[in-house]
């Protein structure tokens, strides 16, 4: 299969006193996936701006980039278009004031009824944080951050 473009994603670890990172579950093509929070980047934005951006849309908070935690360094095709060469970097993120949004205790927790289904909660640090995840560098990403 020949890949036609690629798909740029850009994620913030946010981790709290407890050592628990926050990650969302999402519902989107009809499909249920647990990720860290964050998304795709667009034309023109540089990638702290674009994390700044997911966070403010998904989130209602602003952050600030502490860090860079990992960037892709091998082929990944996208989960949802596999015409898609999948980059994807990641950030330690701090809040630059306090979360607004419901969190949930539980997995998957969001109303039936929500045009967006984003469920945020927090997740310890531990070898169930991986079984968790559902995209192959997010676990990656969870279990180099458990070395």
């Amino acid at each position: 299969m020949k890949i036609e473009k690629f798909n740029i994603r850009v994620y913030g670890l946010l981790f709290n006193r407890n050592n628990e990172v926050l990650v969302v579950d999402e519902e989107e093509y009809g499909l249920r996936f647990t990720k860290f929070p964050g998304g795709g980047l667009e034309f023109g934005e540089g990638l702290h701006d674009g994390l700044k951006r997911e966070w403010l849309e998904e989130l209602q908070t602003q952050i600030d980039v502490v860090r860079h935690i990992y960037t892709t360094d091998f082929f990944q095709s996208s989960a949802f278009n596999p015409k898609q060469q999948l980059i994807s970097i990641y950030y330690e993120v701090k809040l630059l004031e306090p979360l607004q949004i419901n969190l949930s205790a539980i997995p998957f927790a969001f109303n039936e009824n929500e045009a967006e289904k984003l469920c945020f909660r927090w997740e310890s640090m531990n070898e169930s944080l991986i079984n968790q995840l559902t995209f192959p560098v997010d676990k990656l990403v969870a279990a180099d951050l458990l070395k």
